[in-house]
């Protein structure tokens, strides 16, 4: 049986996605975008989907994990556009560039993974 800190060497990938859910989720009040209410709420509801994905992908690796870190990211980076908070910089900036950064290490975890989609 493999421990946790063995799944985080290993699927480090997955590890840093859920640091960025973490800090996604915990960014309207860090970076004091709280009192608005769209990307706050699209920041809190996000960062908490991928932060249990990727946590599911550290206990048991299945690649539809991933795909939902792809279509989340791909999300954030045009939800400043949809929901209309393009003028708040520092929370379009910290959706776009969370959502490149989940959305690189989902699909490069998917593309390098030989598993037929479990790992154990």
């Amino acid at each position: 049986m493999t421990t946790l800190n063995d799944k985080m060497t290993h699927q480090w990938r997955d590890a840093a996605s859920l640091i960025l859910g973490i800090w996604l989720a915990l960014s309207p009040t860090v970076v004091a975008y709280i009192a608005e209410t769209a990307p706050a709420v699209n920041a809190t509801v996000v960062g908490i989907v991928i932060a249990v994905s990727a946590a599911a992908a550290l206990i048991s690796f299945h690649k539809w994990e991933e795909w939902v870190n792809v279509a989340l990211a791909a999300w954030l980076i045009v939800s400043p556009f949809v929901l209309d908070f393009v003028g708040h910089s520092s929370a379009m900036w910290n959706h776009i560039g969370v959502g490149v950064l989940v959305g690189g290490l989902a699909l490069w975890t998917v593309t390098t993974s030989h598993e037929g989609g479990v790992a154990a």
